[in-house]
């Protein structure tokens, strides 16, 4: 496999339901003024919908690019509540798809993910899809089953090219907003297998290029060492990127 500096690291920070157009430009600004090295890792914000607007506005002069939460499929149409891949456009560069809590709160499907990650790489943006395994599913022993699964179920109608162009954010579910992270080795071990169920699926080629993530509970007190595992390719931040220098020193850890 290709070693983790031909794949340039990226760190990115969901603010789930949190921040306003106000604060969150606020938030946006103090991310980028810190010394990130931006030559080395690619940043993400992802704000609440109705942040990022003014968020992308507030970090326009900057490398840090935009992500979105959640989309729907469709391009347009009678859904209320919804936003389509096109509305992102100009604004956002990144959008996540099938993130756990968007999968156990609101029903999301492993169907409804790969329908998002299509219309997602359709619009010209950059899915960054999360898998991850429960507690039970842990306990029991499932978590490579489970894994290969929700990664096969999305990326088995896709491009090697659109695969390799994709990011993969391994998040244990039990690791998400619970303090609890999965140790580097846990870690290490549930990104290899998904690395490898992409190169049976499209060859080595392509999985050497995907970029795969970890999230669940990271923070400058275990970034660095969970960062620095090998095949480990950044970060996706939840509570820890709602504080801008907290954040920093996770971004400087994906560094290589």
């Amino acid at each position: 496999m290709t070693p983790p500096q031909a794949r340039r690291p990226i760190v990115a920070a969901n603010w789930k339901m949190n921040t306003g157009p106000a604060d969150g430009s606020e938030l946006a600004r103090a991310v980028a003024a810190q010394d990130l090295p931006f030559a080395q890792v690619d940043v993400v914000l992802c704000p609440p919908s109705t942040g990022i607007t003014s968020v992308a506005a507030a970090v326009r002069d900057s490398p840090i690019a935009i992500g979105a939460q959640h989309v729907y499929w469709e391009t347009d149409g009678a859904f209320t509540g919804e936003i389509s891949v096109p509305m992102l456009s100009g604004l956002a560069a990144y959008v996540i798809a099938g993130h756990s809590e968007r999968r156990q709160l609101f029903g999301e499907t492993d169907d409804d993910v790969r329908r998002k990650t299509l219309a997602i790489l359709a619009g010209g943006l950059t899915p960054i899809v999360a898998v991850g395994e429960s507690l039970d599913q842990r306990d029991a022993g499932q978590t490579l089953g489970v894994l290969r699964s929700q990664v096969t179920h999305v990326f088995e109608l896709l491009t090697p090219e659109e695969t390799a162009a994709s990011v993969v954010a391994y998040e244990p579910v039990w690791a998400i907003g619970t303090g609890r992270n999965a140790t580097p080795q846990q870690a290490q071990e549930a990104i290899g297998w998904i690395r490898d169920t992409v190169a049976e699926a499209q060859g080595s080629t392509t999985a050497d290029q995907v970029r795969i993530q970890y999230g669940g509970s990271v923070s400058p007190e275990n970034c660095e060492e969970l960062l620095s595992r090998e095949g480990v390719d950044g970060a996706l931040v939840g509570g820890a990127s709602l504080d801008a220098a907290k954040f920093a020193t996770i971004v400087r850890a994906a560094a290589p």
